[in-house]
């Protein structure tokens, strides 16, 4: 497979590292996909970096965004300059490279029996590589707690490496999404499960950033938390 039609999703906030080195990877993997990167006026420069591989390469494309900042709005605005475009697929990906790019040829085979295809870490093949006990075992329990709360079938909700056919993000009221963090990747799951969409997951191996500082916090997990509970109880 080799992308045809494909939109590729990277949000960024302080790449500038890892950028010129996923970019590449990701077209080469799916060499007629295109790549959109949205930064949040990073203060590293990785715009100004993404800028000049957009001018080098056709195939990029960059958003700049500023006011409200955050994982949720950076894919949300991602999504609307997809659907703005004659994309037929689109690619939520992390461009820290614990989402390698190796697999995207994988989630997009799988779109061909489903509307949605969910990388996932917690299935037989896949994997998380770099993490210590305490950091995997909130994982592992933030999971567990948004299937339970949510009724939910799937065992990696709060993965963001994702595969969306064109025709959920258009059926979706993306307006009404009010997660920014994490969080967001749990309500766009169950949003797609409740209208009806097939859900698929494949196996993924995640491994730890090794450039740069992650954007995980306390305040972001409270906020998915307290966004499962909202869902939960009307959505």
């Amino acid at each position: 497979m080799d992308g045809d039609g494909a939109l590729v999703i990277l949000p960024t906030y302080n790449e500038r590292e890892n950028l010129p080195v996923v970019v590449p990877q990701v077209l080469g993997v799916l060499p007629r996909a295109h790549v959109l990167v949205v930064d949040d006026l990073s203060p590293d420069g990785t715009g100004d970096l993404a800028d000049a591989l957009a001018a080098g390469e056709p195939r990029v494309h960059v958003l700049h965004r500023a006011g409200l900042r955050g994982l949720g709005p950076a894919y949300l605005a991602g999504f609307r300059w997809a659907l703005a475009r004659d994309y037929r697929c689109v690619f939520e990906m992390d461009a820290d490279l614990s989402h390698p790019p190796r697999y995207l040829p994988d989630l997009l085979r799988a779109l061909e029996g489903a509307d949605l295809v969910l990388g996932c870490r917690y299935m037989p093949g896949g994997g998380i590589q770099g993490w210590g006990p305490h950091r995997l075992l909130l994982s592992r329990a933030g999971n567990r707690y948004a299937r339970a709360v949510l009724g939910l079938p799937y065992r990696d909700l709060t993965g963001g490496f994702k595969c969306f056919r064109r025709a959920v993000l258009e059926a979706l009221d993306l307006e009404a999404v009010r997660s920014r963090g994490y969080g967001f990747q749990i309500e766009l799951t169950w949003r797609a499960h409740r209208a009806g969409f097939r859900v698929a997951e494949v196996p993924i191996v995640f491994p730890d950033r090794e450039r740069g500082v992650s954007k995980m916090s306390a305040a972001i997990l409270h906020e998915a938390t307290l966004e499962v509970l909202r869902l939960r109880l009307g959505g």
